[in-house]
């Protein structure tokens, strides 16, 4: 009998916590691509401002502008893919969720999903070495400050999301 409770309630978590954080991330509200486009200009205005680009160095910018877009653009296609597989998963009754999970679609989702991120990230390194050679020691102070300041601000994100899911 102690077996039947421990399966059973062993179940009833592991179905319940996929679908509490499938509630989650689904209730927060999803940007427009409006809303993408916005951010994506800000944070392009923002780099170009810090760095403040002579007209030599000008020549250099669109490839870095046309990476940093489409890193953005994809970067909205998985949350798109994500947001659409949490929905599903709300949508499911937990015994139908329990069933029909395959791990191995998961993991090649991911390693899709990881892939795309890999090429962008390439892009955009390959899309800033030209400018990078021509940027003063101060404008490479500028951009490493910016840099450490957008790191700190993602594992602010990161650490905040941990904290959401644990509660």
């Amino acid at each position: 009998m102690l077996r039947i409770a421990a399966a059973g309630l062993t179940a009833l978590f592991v179905t319940a916590s996929p679908l509490a954080y499938a509630q989650t991330a689904a209730s927060a509200a999803t940007p427009s691509a409006a809303d993408w486009n916005n951010l994506t200009d800000m944070r392009i205005d923002v780099v170009k401002a810090a760095l403040k680009l002579t007209p030599d160095q000008e020549k250099y910018w669109p490839p870095i502008e046309d990476a940093i877009r489409a890193r953005a653009k994809n970067r909205q296609a998985r949350f798109s893919e994500i947001e659409k597989r949490v929905t599903s998963l709300r949508e499911g009754s937990p015994v139908e969720v329990l069933r029909n999970r395959d791990p191995i679609d998961f993991l090649q989702w991911r390693a899709d999903a990881l892939a795309q991120r890999s090429a962008d990230l390439k892009k955009l390194a390959g899309a800033w070495e030209p400018l990078y050679k021509t940027l003063s020691p101060e404008q490479k102070q500028r951009m490493a400050f910016l840099a450490l300041y957008v790191l700190h601000e993602v594992r602010n994100t990161a650490e905040e999301r941990t904290e959401d899911e644990e509660d």
